[in-house]
């Protein structure tokens, strides 16, 4: 897997040239989970790991919070076998109490079918041909990232 902690994420741009397939998956601003769903009757979340721990620099930059935090690192299943891998940094606050009790249940469920909670601008990264992608989700007074990793088993 790649260095997570010391990827180079910005804003999309014309001058990327992101594969139409990816494309697909990278800018659409709908739920990934959904859109799994869809694509994979078998769809499963693997939890790899649910703990708290503390966060790259450069997550603790976007997320702007000193709480501790519970790091959620999934792999999105589809046809039996890992299709994303998902990061996510979510700060212990009475905010986020509830989502932190989600177990093995997609978090973009949660995210995607609550309108108290906002999501921010997508950021995109690319390291050696694997594709991700980070955004901002915003429940009261915490930001939640998530970052997703576009594996090629997704395109297969």
């Amino acid at each position: 897997m790649i260095d997570i902690a010391k990827l180079n994420w910005h804003k999309i741009s014309a001058s990327d040239n992101i594969p139409s397939s990816v494309e697909n998956y990278l800018i659409d601003t709908e739920s990934l989970t959904a859109k799994l769903k869809d694509k994979f009757s078998d769809f499963a979340v693997n939890v790899v790991n649910q703990s708290e721990d503390q966060p790259f620099a450069n997550e603790v930059e976007i997320i702007k919070s000193s709480a501790s935090s519970v790091i959620r690192e999934v792999e999105l299943m589809g046809g039996g076998k890992p299709v994303v891998f998902a990061r996510s940094v979510i700060p212990i606050t009475n905010d986020t109490e509830s989502i932190l009790k989600i177990g093995s249940k997609p978090l973009g469920e949660i995210l995607f079918n609550n309108p108290n909670i906002n999501r921010g601008e997508l950021e995109i990264t690319n390291s050696s041909g694997l594709w991700g992608r980070r955004s901002i989700f915003t429940l009261g007074d915490t930001n939640i990232l998530v970052s997703e990793f576009f594996l090629d088993e997704l395109y297969a």
